[in-house]
Formats: structure tokens, C-alpha cells, sequence
């Protein structure tokens, strides 16, 4: 193919996506346009997320909005946000409408929304790794035997849900992937916001691919959070001819995910995705230590990060670069999965099937392709006005 036939190619795929896009806008005056969303694990990140459908419902789309990067992605507000189905191992939020089961302890996220029943009912999920020994006590977990793919599928298909998101714990490679494969069963996207490698594997993607269905992940990024933080400082360091001689990026935090992360062989996948965030955007080898470092109680939800840069700058001489940053860390990264939500939307309504490089890569630490922040989103938007087809 010659660049004239790719030019050629690339403006009908737009001209395409133009017409959708106007008949889109056109068909949302008389229909609804719901984007049906479903949960695993309903914990301090899902309360996040659940709060800010109902909190930014009545945005308008001609101004800009604190806290939100889209209020209009593609079309979809965020108040087409429909959550259709949720599933959980706490005994507590089981059989609970998902608007109060958010706010049954250990969940400890803020709240800054008045979220009305929503008419979903929490479902016992599998547990299988998805509660560590000394999580049980914490999660009140109750057991989850009888519960398999099949029956998280169907619940999936009963609840005509787009994509499920992954907001289980740290380390839950094997529930994990029985979430995904119930993905698959129902024709049902994912949304990986976890650690576990699914987007980024190139099996996994391969199986979303021929299911005709997208998946995004891996490990969300937070909104300004430590590895945001940390990827654009090391970029700027390399950008400005600093050479980076050793970093580190130490967490600290309060809520059941830092708890859940004091066991160490839960952490392996973690410290793979943050390191390599960061490392990725640095082209030679440097001394690096990444990941949580301490559980306090007190903090509660808030997260403190302590970052360090040592490196070489003009003359060989020494610069120090030390950050602290404080967040309420389960709200940090709501905003994000909003935009992805409604990404993997658009891919459904395009017929995209497999990874999406473009939302994976802004919104992620691990996705299936690493590129600076400032190019990632201009894949974004550039997916949204349909000039990039993944």
C-alpha cells in the first residue's frame, strides 16, 4: 500500500467515524444511550466511581469542570454512566443495593455525593486469590464456594452489561482471570484496573480479539498520583539533559489496598507496572526502587508519596529533585476510569475489537504499548474524533 492509498484509507475511516459521530448526537435527542457497566469488587475505588456518575450527572459540556478531564468523551456524558450489575466476597455488602453497599466498612472513601438506590443488587463473586489469609477478617469475607465463571457470566449477560471493571485487590491473578474469562462468555468488554496483565498480554488480547470485544489495562493511573507524578519528572530530567543516576517512589496509605499490599507476594506484578512506567520513559538503565513501602491506619484513605531523583546535570554537577505529594487516594484515579469507561464504549459502538492502545496507554500504567503522557493523549483525542481506530 502507498501513502496515497493510506491517506486515502485513513480519510474515509474518518469521514466514517464523522457520520457516526453526527448521527450519534442526532439519535441521543430521542434515545437513551446508556453504557452498561458492571463491578468486581466493591471497594473504596468502586465508591469513588459510583459517587461520581451521580455527582457530576448535571455537568455541562461548554465548560470546564474541576476534577474532570471529558465531561463529553465521544459523545457520552458521564451521566450515560449505568451501573448493571456488581460483585463482592465481603458477607456485609452481599445482597445490598450497590448505593449502600459502597459505604459498608472497610470502605473509608470520602463522600461527596448522595448516591439514590440504584436497583443493583451486589452478587457473591468467586474469591479463588482475591482475598489474601489475612484479609479475610477485614473483608468479612464469608466464603465464596459455588461461585464460578459461568454464573458471573450469566449475571453479565442478564444485565446486557458493556464491560465489567476489575477493581478487585492487589495480587488477585487467578480471580482475575476468571473475570475475564467470564468476560469473554458474555461478550462483555474489561476494564483491568489492576495489576494483573491482561490488555498488556498479548494472549489475552489475542482471546478479546476474536471474541470480537476491547479490553483496556493495565493498573490504572491515578489522576495526579505517584507514577504520573514521577513519569513526567524522570521525562523532564531526560528531556533537559539530566542524567538520572538513581530513583525511588515510596507509598504510604491507610485504606485495605495498602493493607492488603504488607504481604509481599502479593506485590510482584505491582512493582513490575510501576517501575516500568516510570522506566520506560528513561533510555538507559537506572537504579530503581518502586512500590507501597508502609500500611498506617490513621492516614485512612489519604496517600503520601515521597519521590526522589539523583542525577548529573551540566558540568557534572549534582541535582537532587524531592517531592512529597498527599491525595485521598481512592477518588484519584474515579476520574480516569470514567473517561476509560466510556472509550471501551465507543470501541463497542465501532466494532474495535481487542486491546485499546490509545486509552490504555493515557490511562495506565501497563498497557500493551508505553508512551509519554503528552503523545498518549493525543492518541485519546485523536480516537475520539475517529483519526486513530484503537
Amino acid at each position: 500500500m502507498n501513502s496515497t492509498d493510506l491517506n486515502k484509507g485513513v480519510s474515509q475511516y474518518a469521514i466514517i467515524n464523522l457520520i457516526y459521530a453526527v448521527t450519534r448526537a442526532i439519535l441521543s435527542e430521542i434515545l437513551v444511550m446508556d453504557v452498561n457497566v458492571a463491578i468486581a469488587g466493591v471497594g473504596n475505588c468502586a465508591s469513588a466511581l459510583v459517587q461520581g456518575v451521580e455527582y457530576y450527572k448535571d455537568a455541562e459540556e461548554d465548560s470546564k469542570v474541576s476534577g474532570l478531564m471529558h465531561v463529553n468523551f465521544g459523545g457520552y456524558h458521564i451521566r450515560d454512566i449505568k451501573f448493571v450489575a456488581a460483585f463482592e466476597v465481603n458477607q456485609n455488602k452481599i445482597g445490598k443495593d450497590l448505593a449502600d453497599a459502597i459505604w459498608i466498612e472497610p470502605n473509608i472513601c470520602a463522600k461527596f455525593a448522595d448516591v439514590p438506590k440504584l436497583g443493583v443488587e451486589v452478587m457473591k463473586g468467586p474469591a479463588l486469590d482475591g482475598v489474601a489469609p489475612h484479609m479475610k477478617e477485614a473483608f468479612s469475607y464469608g466464603g465464596s464456594e459455588g461461585v464460578n465463571v459461568s454464573e458471573v457470566a450469566r449475571v453479565l449477560d442478564e444485565g446486557n452489561a458493556d464491560m465489567l471493571i476489575n477493581f478487585l485487590p492487589v495480587g488477585s491473578h487467578d480471580a482475575t482471570l476468571a473475570y475475564a474469562q467470564a468476560c469473554l462468555d458474555a461478550r462483555c468488554a474489561l476494564v483491568n484496573c489492576i495489576p494483573e496483565f491482561i490488555a498488556s498480554d498479548e494472549r489475552w488480547g489475542s482471546k478479546f480479539k476474536e471474541k470480537g470485544l476491547p479490553v483496556a489495562g493495565d493498573d490504572i493511573k491515578s489522576q495526579l498520583g505517584a507514577t504520573i507524578l514521577h513519569r513526567n519528572l524522570a521525562r523532564l530530567c531526560v528531556d533537559r539533559g539530566i542524567q538520572i543516576e538513581e530513583t525511588y517512589q515510596l507509598n504510604l496509605g491507610g485504606n485495605t489496598d495498602f493493607l492488603n499490599m504488607t504481604v509481599e507476594d502479593r506485590l510482584k506484578t505491582k512493582r513490575i507496572s510501576k517501575t516500568e512506567a516510570v522506566t520506560s520513559l528513561v533510555p538507559y538503565d537506572v537504579p530503581t526502587r518502586i512500590g507501597p513501602s508502609d500500611y498506617i491506619p490513621f492516614l485512612k484513605d489519604k496517600k503520601i508519596c515521597y519521590l526522589s531523583i539523583k542525577g548529573r546535570k551540566f558540568g557534572n554537577q549534582p541535582v537532587t529533585v524531592r517531592v512529597k505529594l498527599e491525595v485521598e487516594d481512592s477518588p484519584n484515579s474515579a476520574g480516569v476510569a470514567i473517561d476509560v469507561i466510556r472509550a471501551v464504549k465507543l470501541a463497542r459502538d465501532r466494532n474495535i475489537a481487542g486491546p485499546l492502545v490509545s486509552i490504555s496507554s493515557y490511562a495506565f500504567k501497563h498497557p500493551p504499548k508505553q508512551v509519554p503522557d503528552d503523545m498518549a493523549r493525543r492518541w485519546v483525542e485523536d480516537f475520539i474524533a475517529g483519526r486513530r481506530d484503537r
